[in-house]
């Protein structure tokens, strides 16, 4: 069986392979006008054919970069009466606290756009108001047809306890107006709070016809080929669904693109016996950092994308600005600077010669000389020495310092960008970074891994093969997955545990229905968690469930022992616990995965300073650290004692 994964980045696209030959790699760059241009030029680079592929994963930037760019669909926003600016309102928060300018995000609808329907569903499912969609059809029949919209996105209040209303109006909707895409409230996320549920429907609205678009030109171009075998795409979540699925739920794609390298780290380090890790993704243009305990990841509830909330399960990571290409500059003050702006792919750092003039990190590394003038890169790039230093003469001399200083002086601010990040998703959550090794990928990883690693007090650094294109390889590692969450507030009392059991059997019926439909096969694992707090608290913590059968005891004492896990106190039993929401996830691994081992890159022990490359991403190991290579083709880099 042949599985070709390929992820699309901002810098350039990877392909792993998996055949009866063995593990095959390809990269190209990307080609951003195009992106699914580059996902065939990486096939041809590979040398294989579409109809010699069983399986076919795909990652990619689509979705995001549509919100980023505000490429989506002129949207249409049905609410409920009264609600009309639930997106401009939002939360009362600020994300820049010390900013004077701060604006807040731009929602994707207009308020003209908004339009506001006659009905009420009270947070119990009773309706308050019932919907009539005969008397309304005139109104909303004259709105669509004035607005010219690509899409329509709906949500009413309370549709997760009852969606009764929303199904009512989608058909409505879908009568008058045949063709254009729909998405309800209901379908996308089942929680509660407001904005946050209007904003993660309008997200995914915006950006379906986009996704819609792309997948199909990807199955058109696939087909052409002689490709018959399975289509998934990766989620945000870290697990991939076929690719009719994600039609279902664009958001659930948003945030694809850093899941799929966070997944194939999970497998690479588990070959090593290695289960408690922090991952470093380092791209052309961020990086992205991620705490995995156990050999878990974690699932964060909610992110933000342009600074708009996504209600939906998605592996926790934090992303700062510290990519390959990054750009250097100095601010009003006269600071240093290192990103977030970036190169990109088109024109890209100085060092590609490919007409940039900007100085970048990846410059840096090629004047400090931890990526050697004159390598070869994909798509018949070569370093450019000369064109790196050129880009730093300027900021050199506005700084007064030379080249190679100020160099050392922007990877010295990228590796303090990278630390911050760890720092957030591990001290300030209650976790040690010591008790983790942090596992480097991605072009640039392995480049600053020893320096992060040091200043965090890490002894251990492991280095995948193949660090260049572990996040395509990690497309073909990850689980197909289905998550699903809804909002049921119970408190903890008598009865307690039966509902819970009963809601969490229907949760994972309603899934693996979906899994049957899309030909999913193989052994299924269950995931169960949920979300409870004291009553009258603002936030609930997560409370993993491992049993399948437990009593309002084991609840309680699950829930006492997560909270004393993150706020280091026991809990006030004089108040009651209530359960918030329900989390269920259902999983199929790929048991049978080669690593990507390839030849020895070391056959002894080795001591820094040095430089070791393979075909895929440059790795420096400096001074007072060693470096050796397991069984597995990790690289393990340790602190000389």
């Amino acid at each position: 069986m042949r599985a070709v994964g390929i992820e699309i980045g901002g810098t350039f696209t990877d392909l792993v392979s998996i055949g009866p030959e063995g593990v095959r790699v390809a990269k190209v760059p990307s080609t951003p006008a195009a992106p699914d241009a580059a996902a065939f030029d990486a096939l041809a680079a590979a040398g294989i054919a579409p109809d010699a592929m069983e399986e076919f994963v795909h990652g990619s930037t689509v979705a995001t970069n549509a919100v980023l760019e505000r490429r989506g669909a002129r949207l249409a926003l049905l609410v409920t009466e009264g609600f009309r600016d639930v997106l401009l309102l939002g939360r009362q928060d600020k994300l820049q606290l010390f900013n004077l300018r701060y604006k807040k995000p731009a929602p994707l609808v207009e308020r003209a756009d908004s339009l506001d329907v006659p009905e009420r569903m009270l947070a119990d499912g009773t309706a308050e108001r019932g919907f009539d969609a005969e008397a309304f059809a005139p109104r909303l029949a004259a709105f669509l047809a004035a607005g010219n919209y690509g899409a329509v996105a709906i949500c009413l209040l309370n549709a997760y306890a009852n969606p009764a209303h929303e199904v009512a109006l989608a058909d409505l909707v879908r009568r008058l107006a045949p063709g254009l895409p729909v998405t309800a409230s209901h379908e996308v996320t089942q929680e509660f709070r407001e904005y946050e549920r209007a904003s993660t429907t309008a997200l995914s609205a915006y950006v379906q016809p986009v996704l819609d678009a792309y997948l199909g030109r990807m199955e058109a171009r696939l087909a052409e080929g002689g490709f018959t075998g399975a289509f998934s795409v990766m989620q945000s979540n870290g697990g991939r669904v076929p690719a009719t699925a994600m039609r279902r739920n664009a958001a659930s794609a948003l945030l694809s693109g850093p899941a799929a390298g966070v997944m194939g780290a999970v497998r690479q380090a588990g070959r090593s016996g290695v289960r408690d890790i922090i991952t470093l993704d380092v791209g052309g243009t961020s990086a992205d950092v991620a705490l995995i305990a156990n050999g878990r990841p974690e699932l964060a509830r909610e992110a933000r994308v342009d600074g708009l909330v996504v209600q939906m399960p998605m592996l926790d990571i934090t992303t700062v600005g510290a990519g390959g290409g990054s750009i250097a500059w100095v601010d009003e003050g006269g600071m240093l600077r290192v990103g977030p702006r970036s190169a990109g792919a088109v024109p890209g750092p100085a060092c590609y010669g490919r007409g940039g003039t900007r100085p970048t990190l990846t410059d840096a590394q090629v004047i400090a000389g931890r990526i050697p003038a004159g390598k070869k890169l994909a798509g018949g790039l070569t370093m450019d020495g000369a064109a790196a230093r050129a880009a730093y003469a300027p900021l050199a001399a506005q700084l007064g310092l030379s080249v190679e200083a100020t160099a050392e002086s922007v990877i010295r601010i990228a590796v303090a960008h990278v630390v911050a990040a760890v720092r957030l998703v591990s001290t300030e959550r209650g976790r040690d970074p010591r008790d983790h090794v942090l596992v480097p990928f991605g072009g640039a990883g392995p480049l600053l891994a020893a320096a992060v690693a040091e200043e965090l007090g890490m002894a251990r650094v492991l280095v995948p093969p193949g660090a260049g294109v572990l996040s395509a390889y990690g497309l073909l590692a990850a689980d197909h997955s289905l998550l699903a969450a809804r909002t049921r507030r119970r408190t903890i009392n008598a009865g307690a545990a039966a509902e819970a059991m009963a809601a969490i059997a229907e949760m994972r019926a309603e899934l693996e229905a979906r899994f049957d439909a899309h030909g999913v096969t193989g052994t299924r694992r269950l995931d169960v968690s949920l979300d409870m707090r004291l009553i009258g608290q603002a936030f609930e913590i997560a409370v993993p469930l491992t049993a399948e059968h437990f009593d309002e005891a084991d609840l309680l004492a699950a829930f006492n022992a997560a909270h004393e896990r993150i706020y280091r106190m026991p809990v006030d039993t004089r108040r009651a616990v209530e359960i918030v929401s329900y989390r269920v996830g259902l999983h199929v691994t790929r048991e049978e995965l080669p690593g990507l081992a390839g030849p020895p890159r070391l056959t002894a022990p080795v001591h820094g300073p040095l430089l070791i490359e393979d075909s895929t991403a440059s790795l420096w190991v400096p001074p007072g650290w060693a470096a050796s290579e397991d069984a597995a083709g990790n690289l393990l880099l340790t602190r000389d004692a």
